[in-house]
């Protein structure tokens, strides 16, 4: 079968975070998204899915920390996706959800875009370490996270 993106209609950007701060960044991108099609990817906490009420979500397994059948179980979970639905960007803020995710779509060369998140200013999260070489795009929201991504694109605080 094989992934449909990039073939049936206007792109779909498939949103991919942890639930909490993760999320609340990816959130306020809304006035980008807007008008977008789009799905989330995010854990099954009243939280999350109060703020996406009006969104379709797929809820992911967690926790991720350290847990290494959750991390398998989201590999499954991103390897039934994206093999099953238009994806033609990810976008993701971590944590470890992510990372699996951004593996399977770079396989599929899907385009892939992190964004660091805006509190680890003095180093590199976990995540953003292991998915740095998968990456389409990462960006960052401080000038001094550049000392940890040279490669990255500043984009000013998300929130």
């Amino acid at each position: 079968m094989g992934n449909t993106s990039r073939s049936n209609g206007p792109p779909v950007i498939l949103f991919v975070g942890s639930s909490g701060g993760h999320l609340a960044q990816l959130l306020a991108l809304a006035p980008w998204y807007r008008n977008r099609r789009r799905f989330w990817v995010t854990f099954d906490t009243p939280e999350a899915m109060s703020l996406l009420r009006d969104e379709e979500v797929i809820p992911a397994y967690h926790p991720t920390t350290r847990n290494l059948r959750n991390l398998l179980r989201n590999a499954w979970l991103a390897l039934a996706v994206l093999r099953t639905r238009q994806v033609d960007a990810v976008v993701t803020t971590g944590a470890g959800v992510a990372f699996p995710f951004v593996v399977l779509a770079w396989l599929r060369r899907i385009p892939t875009v992190y964004i660091e998140v805006y509190d680890r200013i003095d180093s590199a999260t976990l995540t953003g370490r292991l998915c740095r070489p998968f990456l389409s795009a990462m960006l960052v929201q401080w000038e001094e996270q550049l000392r940890h991504y040279p490669e990255a694109t500043v984009v000013g605080r998300l929130l």
